[in-house]
């Protein structure tokens, strides 16, 4: 990765990392790059409820416009809408403006392309290296040339018909209980929801500016698991502050994380003959007790790097409809080109609907495995040096060969900490947890 785009667009705290000088050049430059050689060019721009999402905003577009691109203007509404709205008004690309499930200090700039999919690494390459090089495109339009701001009326509207086409039942019947995390699902989550007929209690709903993420949302579901005691709702839904993600809880209040959600939805798609290639993608800190429920029901598992990049490339390479992670990116390809907490809703609540059960019992199918991690502080040069050390080898070996194949052990070397992350698998607890620690103890031994 580059000095400016990480493994989700360019992310910073706003106004001080992500300036409004940065945004103007990001949308200038990355503009041109997306839409060069396309005649008056067209591409739309959305953001979340984040206070610095106005500024980010006027200055993004008027970099858009500088290149001679028409901002199809989005307004508040969630990341997989843009991605959505890219095909519905066939736009050039898009881009959200958002810093998800992070503090409201934060925000960021992520770019679509025309088929509404991240952009390559090499064309995020080829941007950064303009503007860090202080250099600017030579294309500089004048007169009519010049791109506008154009206003769409209502594009929530169109998202949530365009969800509704994705399901084949209604909710009558179904109490839903919802966490918007003030973010931007703030509207189109109860509206759609109580359309369809569910009978629907809505929380952290009434966004600032300032309150997104905060003590609600996805990262933070003991408030979702309350309301749905509290309400006695059937199922609950708890969206990060952009709703790319979502976790689910069952109507006794148990959290139903990605992971729970795959098994669900690969299962369901398997019965209904729609599960291309029998296999869905995950990453590689999906609980192995996924790979267990998937073995049982003859389906494969795919798995990745971290990052629902890394699932979207693996979907697309091999054409597998369903991918995602634990932390609640759900990727349906057959329906969109980016995890959707908000469609990864409605598809639930559809197969809740469709087999007349309980969610708890569609989530039971699967078992969680035990799991620890454990950071291990290193020096920051020596952290992929665990690979070649035979002292920490044979540890890991010998933990491995222990479990038998029921358990494992996965070191995963932070991208922004002097930091080693040991993550153990098994069937028991207290054991990993010994055996995760003493492997955290001797990484920092050797790697110091």
């Amino acid at each position: 990765m580059g000095k400016l785009f990480g493994t989700d667009g360019v992310r910073g705290i706003a106004n001080k990392d992500l300036s409004a000088d940065l945004a103007y050049k990001l949308g200038r430059i990355g503009g041109y790059f997306l839409t060069k050689g396309k005649r008056r060019p067209k591409m739309v721009v959305g953001m979340d409820t984040r206070i610095s999402g106005d500024m980010l905003e006027g200055a993004l577009s008027a970099g858009l416009n500088a290149a001679g691109i028409d901002v199809l203007y989005l307004g508040i509404l969630p990341t997989p809408a843009v991605a959505c709205m890219i095909r519905i008004l066939d736009a050039d690309g898009g881009v959200m403006i958002s810093a998800s499930h992070n503090p409201v200090e934060y925000n960021g700039i992520k770019f679509f392309n025309e088929d509404g999919f991240k952009l390559t690494d090499e064309t995020e390459n080829s941007i950064e290296e303009y503007i860090l090089n202080d250099l600017d495109i030579d294309y500089i339009p004048t007169a009519g040339e010049v791109g506008r701001k154009i206003k769409i009326e209502n594009p929530v509207r169109k998202y949530m018909d365009y969800l509704k086409e994705t399901i084949d039942v209604d909710f009558k019947g179904l109490k839903v209980a919802v966490d918007c995390g003030n973010g931007a699902v703030y509207k189109a989550a109860p509206e759609l929801l109580y359309e369809l007929g569910a009978q629907v209690y809505v929380m952290h709903n009434d966004p600032n500016g300032i309150n997104i993420n905060v003590n609600c949302g996805s990262t933070n579901t003991k408030e979702i698991q309350k309301l749905v005691l509290e309400t006695g709702a059937d199922v609950g839904l708890s969206f990060d502050g952009d709703a790319d993600r979502l976790i689910a809880a069952d109507e006794n209040g148990n959290i139903v994380d990605g992971d729970h959600i795959l098994a669900i939805c690969g299962i369901h798609l398997k019965e209904k003959g729609q599960l291309k290639n029998n296999a869905i993608v995950g990453t590689v800190m999906t609980n192995m007790g996924l790979d267990l429920c998937l073995k049982e029901k003859n389906i494969d598992i795919v798995k990745t790097k971290v990052g629902d990049r890394y699932v979207l490339e693996e979907m697309l390479k091999n054409q597998h409809p369903l991918g995602g992670e634990q932390s609640g990116h759900i990727i349906f390809l057959d329906h969109n080109t980016t995890g959707d907490g908000l469609l990864t809703a409605i598809q639930i609540l559809s197969i809740v609907k469709e087999k007349n059960t309980k969610l708890s019992k569609l989530s039971s199918v699967m078992k969680d495995m035990p799991q620890i991690l454990v950071n291990a502080s290193v020096v920051e040069e020596k952290k992929n040096e665990y690979l070649y050390d035979e002292v920490i080898k044979n540890k890991i070996e010998n933990i491995e060969n222990h479990f038998h194949g029921t358990g494992r052990v996965l070191i995963r070397p932070s991208g922004t900490e002097p930091l080693v992350r040991v993550m153990i698998e098994g069937q028991n607890q207290e054991e990993i947890e010994r055996y995760a620690n003493e492997l955290a103890e001797l990484l920092e031994e050797r790697l110091k």
